[in-house]
């Protein structure tokens, strides 16, 4: 059985509200006198996605067969393609993306690497270790309709 924390939930009605954290998916710091700071996963996958959709040349975020049976029973699709790990107080990513035909591979990997540490470091403080970009496939530009 897994274990899960109770941490208090920001709250401008005055009352005591408490939200369920599954403690594994979520990586902390070890806080101050005002309490714990702790980011999920899934706020790291969506701004590592965001990011990653931005470079130019990546066309989307290309999800394994168990994101897609994930997604049926309401997994979020902003980490759809994403693998979020922590490992000795760093965070380890997996991107798989599909790219659009024509792009130079290894300048679009590069730039998605650069992007997605800056986004990650800049919003959450948090200290990356390894991006690892995959290269699930290449979409053809769609003919043009007259």
């Amino acid at each position: 059985m897994e274990a899960k924390k109770r941490m208090p939930a920001a709250n401008n009605g005055g009352g005591a509200v408490t939200v369920d954290q599954d403690a594994s998916d979520e990586h902390g710091e070890d806080g101050t006198e005002l309490g714990a700071i702790r980011v999920h996963n899934s706020v790291i996958a969506a701004i590592a996605r965001l990011a990653a959709l931005k470079v130019p040349g990546v066309v989307e975020m290309s999800g394994s067969f168990a994101d897609g049976l994930a997604s049926m029973v309401g997994k979020s699709s902003f980490d759809r393609g994403i693998k979020v790990d922590m490992e000795d107080q760093k965070v380890n990513l997996d991107l798989h993306i599909v790219i659009a035909f024509g792009v130079r591979i290894p300048q679009v990997a590069w730039r998605i690497q650069n992007d997605v540490r800056k986004a990650i470091e800049d919003m959450t403080g948090k200290k990356i270790g390894l991006i690892n970009v995959i290269v699930q496939g290449v979409k053809l530009p769609e003919p043009a309709r007259v």
